[in-house]
């Protein structure tokens, strides 16, 4: 259909391959939905179904490859060559997570439930949240880090980035409890988020550029 010079019916389109045309028609189906091909309608003629042509829909193919980890790792190793990199990495999660949970957002909601609130959040983006209490501490446990592949290179950025994510919906929230730390790999298969009573300072604990200097090291 590419190379034709015009739309094609489904008989030409048989023709041209050889096939059955209700085999077309099941193919034209699957393309039409997957919007790589469109329908043309044509002026009917008499009696019967209207007939249709069909034409390969100009632009970039919806269904070819992709490579989203190529992207995210160019993202991360800008941040991580930059002064201040975890710094910026922290405050772009912040407004994810604003952005993500602002729509919740209350003038007051008990802390149970801005837990609640965050551990649906962690879960739908695959985090594998599990709530804990260890000596009348609030903590979420994460099963699973949908960004691993790129934790192995680029931790200090990627971590950052979540914890601030974190720091961000439950602010979204108005949230009396903020998530103040983030461990990764508390557990072998577990990251560690703790959670303290909200203050002006809990959420912005953001690692200075000596810190991320000696970090790097």
């Amino acid at each position: 259909m590419r190379a034709a010079s015009g739309p094609l019916s489904i008989a030409e389109i048989a023709r041209l391959l050889g096939v059955h045309p209700n085999t077309v028609r099941f193919h034209l189906d699957v393309l039409i939905d997957a919007g790589q091909v469109e329908q043309l309608p044509v002026a009917p003629t008499g009696r019967g179904r209207p007939p249709f042509r069909f034409r390969y829909r100009s632009g970039m193919d919806p269904c070819g490859p992709r490579n989203y980890l190529l992207l995210a790792e160019i993202l991360t190793e800008d941040l991580a060559v930059r002064r201040g990199g975890r710094t910026r990495a922290m405050e772009a999660g912040r407004e994810w997570g604003r952005g993500l949970l602002g729509s919740l957002a209350a003038t007051e909601v008990a802390a149970t439930d801005a837990v609640d609130a965050l551990s649906e959040l962690l879960a739908e983006l695959g985090f594998a949240p599990e709530q804990r209490t260890a000596n009348g501490e609030l903590r979420v446990g994460l099963r699973n880090c949908p960004f691993l592949d790129l934790v192995k290179t680029r931790s200090q950025i990627v971590c950052s980035l979540h914890l601030g994510l974190m720091q961000g919906a439950m602010s979204a929230l108005g949230s009396p409890v903020a998530v103040t730390r983030l461990d990764p790999f508390a557990e072998p298969d577990l990251c560690l988020a703790h959670l303290a009573p909200a203050t002006a300072d809990a959420a912005r604990e953001v690692p200075s550029d000596a810190q991320e200097k000696e970090d790097s090291r």
